[in-house]
């Protein structure tokens, strides 16, 4: 049994139990739990590449939905295991590689932030749901340059991150009103936009996000309102070109209820998805890094940016289909 690093365990169960959340979130702090792996390990150079697939299956393992993990993950180990050299040589190759995707994710948070704030205007009224960090990002950035835009916030039950959304909004000086996630089909059809994040992107332009979105893109597409996702390309997910679903995660029904309420009923079962899907139709444009697209040319993001992952994803795929 190999010796993982306290902090990397650490950083492990924080992405399973949601200290960390938000999908860029989750991909740096996976980048960095690699890159600390890497740094400590202690053991001979013939064992480390196996070291580092062990570490990168604790981190796998942690949340299934958030494409951005599983591609963080092999941004820095298709780069290892393509290589040779000594420990130090490997070693240094892990370490590069996730800091390059680290400064990438951040990079691509600013451009992101610059493209969507041109796609606001003076006087807007956006609707946001749950907390994206680079949804915020973008319409901190039109305030910033000066835009009069009023925010409303769901709630976003039942872990409430739209409280999280809420609080940095207004501290950055934004107008912003919190909302029952029950009130936003009335409060949409007050909105010119909706704008939130995304956890996975599909290669038909599908949107995984935090449970309600497709609710809110629904009645935004009623309300002829335009929905626009904000996302990095890290989170278009290559393994729907062969045909595989996202996987939503289904959480803890205390999440929900209480514990002592679960026990008083033991005849109600508690259904506590925490991802649903937006289908295509109903998103006007994501805004990436890479610039604005519509949702169908997901699958050329997929094919600029993941090419050398879109290989190995698919190989994977074949393989255990066969078995």
């Amino acid at each position: 049994m190999y010796q993982v690093p306290r902090e990397v365990l650490e950083i492990a169960e924080d992405i399973k139990t949601m200290k960390i959340r938000g999908a860029g979130k989750i991909a740096r702090s996976v980048a960095r739990a690699l890159r600390i792996a890497a740094e400590r390990y202690r053991g001979s150079g013939e064992e480390f590449k196996e070291y580092m697939e062990h570490v990168a299956r604790i981190l796998l393992n942690t949340r299934p939905t958030a494409v951005s993990l599983p591609n963080a993950v092999m941004f820095v180990m298709n780069r290892l295991r393509n290589s040779t050299g000594s420990l130090e040589e490997l070693r240094r190759i892990v370490i590069e590689s996730a800091n390059e995707f680290i400064e990438k994710s951040l990079e691509a948070v600013k451009k992101i932030a610059e493209y969507g704030a041109r796609m606001i205007s003076d006087g807007d009224v956006i609707v946001t749901h749950c907390h994206s960090s680079v949804a915020v990002s973008v319409i901190v950035e039109a305030h910033r340059q000066g835009k009069k835009i009023k925010v409303f916030s769901d709630e976003t039950r039942p872990k409430f991150q739209g409280r999280i959304t809420s609080t940095q909004l207004a501290e950055a000086g934004v107008d912003v009103t919190i909302v029952p996630d029950s009130a936003m089909r009335l409060i949409v059809k007050k909105a010119d936009k909706v704008i939130v994040g995304a956890d996975a992107i599909a290669s038909n332009g599908a949107l995984v996000n935090k449970i309600g979105t497709s609710q809110l893109a629904l009645a935004a597409h009623e309300a002829d309102v335009m929905f626009l996702v904000a996302a990095e390309t890290y989170k278009f997910s290559p393994m729907t070109l062969v045909g595989e679903l996202v996987k939503i995660e289904l959480r803890d029904p205390t999440e929900v209820v209480s514990k002592e309420w679960l026990e008083n009923n033991p005849g109600i079962r508690v259904l506590n998805p925490a991802f649903d899907v937006t289908p295509p139709e109903y998103i006007d444009a994501i805004i990436t890094e890479r610039g604005v697209i519509p949702p169908h040319a997901a699958v050329l993001i997929l094919s600029e940016s993941f090419g050398w992952a879109m290989r190995e994803y698919i190989m994977k795929g074949l393989e255990e289909s066969e078995e």
